[in-house]
């Protein structure tokens, strides 16, 4: 049995989640707990670790009256005990409550609604099974370099928050690391430039962003996925790399000299030496999963960062 605190505080953390999906969440009576209505949707909600109770709720069918229309309720169910199993409920154990309620928190705090996968435990898991079994019988055959994919399709589309059609994509980037030395002397002042980093640069759209090199496996990637052009020539990188080293490492000095009762203030801008630069660069990939709804949204499939542009443009697909 789950106790009663425990029932209570997982009724409010589930009218939490139901509400930020935009649901219109209330009450009901035992042995339920809520419902929440939306778009002629309705669900009711039990929080449960009683195998008997959950039996009852699981073969029950139930309706709700609204304005004289009847309405098919369907059922959601919130159990911590994993050898519990249901035909006719959505069904959702730990993982699934702390990852809800976490995106829940985050959607309130960006004013964005909640995606919901409310798919029944059985069509779910032959849902699964099929995606396995065609994942197995349609190898792409292509290893390429890129970042792992950590991020499921489902997950993807929660934190998108728009239900549509999600496809998997690799978007080229140049991998750089980079290493400055030398330095400038300038009367008595000295100035070194050190430097030492890695970055990216996307070979479509030419967006720089922080990367480490160290997470890229050379894999074969999943079928069906679709692998970018560059549109940017790798010499090109590396150029815009050194130029902008160079901008960032560029120091103005300021000395003070002083001739009889006169003071005066000499600058001078100091420059790294290209011959002192290394890039060293490479070609991976960072997948994403690009979901195609109301609007077209994409979602880095190994961080998980909701994207604010699109990464890529005209793909192949193998």
């Amino acid at each position: 049995m789950m106790e009663h605190d425990m029932r209570e505080k997982a009724k409010n953390a589930m009218r939490l989640i139901l509400e930020a999906a935009r649901y219109e969440v209330e009450e009901v009576d035992d042995p339920l707990d809520l419902s929440a209505v939306r778009d002629g949707t309705c669900l009711l909600v039990l929080c449960s670790n009683d195998s008997d109770l959950i039996g009852q709720f699981d073969k029950t069918n139930y309706s709700l009256m609204i304005d004289d229309h009847e309405m098919n309720c369907k059922k959601l169910l919130f159990s911590m005990d994993k050898a519990i199993t249901t035909e006719n409920c959505i069904q959702w154990g730990v993982d699934e409550f702390v990852r809800y309620t976490g995106e829940a928190v985050l959607a309130d705090i960006l004013d964005r609604e909640l995606a919901l996968d409310l798919t029944p435990a059985k069509v779910k898991k032959a849902a699964v099974t099929a995606a396995a079994a065609a994942k197995e019988e349609e190898p792409s055959g292509i290893t390429i370099p890129h970042l792992p994919i950590k991020i499921t399709e489902q997950a993807a589309i929660r934190t998108a928050g728009v239900q549509g059609v999600a496809k998997l994509r690799f978007i080229p980037h140049f991998l750089f690391h980079y290493t400055s030395s030398g330095e400038q002397v300038y009367k008595d002042r000295r100035i070194p430039f050190d430097a030492d980093g890695w970055g990216a640069i996307n070979a479509i759209n030419g967006i720089k962003i922080d990367l480490d090199g160290k997470m890229v496996e050379e894999t074969e990637i999943p079928g069906g996925a679709e692998v970018c052009d560059s549109h940017i020539r790798k010499d090109e990188a590396s150029e815009r790399i050194i130029t902008e080293l160079i901008e960032r490492l560029t120091q103005k000095v300021r000395i003070k000299q002083e001739k009889g009762d006169a003071i005066f203030y000499e600058e001078k801008i100091l420059k790294p030496d290209r011959k002192n630069i290394t890039i060293d660069s490479k070609q991976i990939y960072i997948p994403v999963w690009q979901i195609r709804g109301k609007k077209i949204v994409e979602v880095n499939a190994f961080t998980g960062e909701l994207l604010s542009e699109p990464m890529d443009e005209g793909c192949e697909v193998f």
